[in-house]
């Protein structure tokens, strides 16, 4: 059974930084390329960041340059470092997979105040 545990969220001004984590289960982590998703209230879940085989990264354009994505495989952990935070930014952010993300977890809130 996967598990993924976020965490790191809260209420921050904008311009201001956050960094998020998640702890995954050990086999899942390890063979699979990872990425961090966002849902706002009202709009559809997206993919914000991914990290792929041999560390390349992938970023949505409207985090281009403010965020970055990484892993520790010694760890099973992924993190988001949020830079520059916008209030557009403001949304529940998750962990998964980056092809057919399973077994959601709970999530962490990212708020960001104007």
């Amino acid at each position: 059974q996967v598990q993924l545990v976020e965490s790191g969220g809260g209420l921050v001004q904008a311009g201001g930084s956050l960094r998020l984590s998640c702890l995954a289960s050990g086999s899942f982590f390890r063979v699979n390329p990872m990425a961090w998703y966002r849902q706002a209230p009202g709009k559809q879940r997206e993919l914000v960041a991914a990290i792929l085989s041999g560390r390349t990264t992938n970023y949505a354009d409207s985090v281009k340059g403010r965020f970055t994505i990484s892993r520790d495989n010694a760890k099973n952990t992924l993190y988001l470092q949020m830079n520059s935070l916008k209030p557009e930014d403001t949304a529940v952010y998750y962990c998964n997979r980056v092809s057919s993300p399973v077994g959601w977890g709970q999530g962490t809130q990212v708020t960001v105040s104007s």
